[in-house]
C-alpha cells in the first residue's frame, strides 16, 4: 500500500510521507498546518496548470485571456511557496509569509476569474474550488505563524 495521501479529488501527495522522514520535522498542529499548506499549494498549481490548458482548448479561447493568465500566475506562486514551505533546514518566515501573502492574492484573484466561467466550463469550476482550498491553507498557516504556534516554531522574524 502506498504512503502517500489522498484528498477527496484523488489528488495523491508524498509530502506528508517524506516530511516525517525529514531530519529537520516538527510535529503537532504547526507540521500539520504546514503538510496542509504545501499539499494545497500543489494540488492549486496542477489545477491550475490543467484549467489553462483546458481554456486554451475552448472555442471561445480570446475571451479566456484574463483566466488563462491569471492561472499560470498562480500555478507558479503556488508551485514556489510550497517549495519554499518544503525546505525545513532554516525555514526563514519572513520569505516564507511573504510567499503565502501572494499565494493567497493569487488564488483569490483566479478563483474569482474561474468563477466567472465556472457555469458553462467543469474545469473552471475545479479549479476555482482548488484556489479557494489553496488559499485558506495559506491563510491558516499565516494566522498560526503569526501566533508562534504556540512554541512549537520560532516566531517568524520581523
Amino acid at each position: 500500500m502506498s504512503s502517500s495521501s489522498a484528498d477527496q479529488s484523488g489528488f495523491h501527495s508524498r509530502g506528508k510521507s517524506v516530511m516525517a522522514t525529514h531530519p529537520g520535522n516538527g510535529q503537532g498542529e504547526a507540521h500539520g498546518a504546514l503538510v496542509t499548506c504545501f499539499e494545497a499549494c500543489a494540488d492549486c498549481a496542477q489545477a491550475c496548470i490543467v484549467c489553462a490548458d483546458a481554456c486554451l482548448g475552448e472555442p471561445n479561447v480570446a475571451d479566456l485571456v484574463t483566466c488563462i493568465r491569471l492561472n499560470q500566475d498562480c500555478a507558479e506562486l503556488c508551485e514556489a511557496t510550497g517549495n519554499i514551505l518544503s525546505r525545513q533546514v532554516s525555514l526563514d518566515w519572513e520569505i516564507a509569509g511573504a510567499a503565502l501573502k501572494a499565494c493567497v492574492i493569487a488564488c483569490h484573484k483566479c478563483a474569482a476569474e474561474s468563477r466567472k466561467h465556472a457555469a458553462h466550463m467543469e474545469h473552471c469550476g475545479e479549479c476555482e474550488a482548488a484556489c479557494r482550498a489553496c488559499q485558506a491553507a495559506c491563510e491558516s498557516l499565516m494566522s498560526q505563524a503569526a501566533d508562534g504556534f504556540e512554541g512549537e516554531w520560532d516566531r517568524p522574524s520581523h
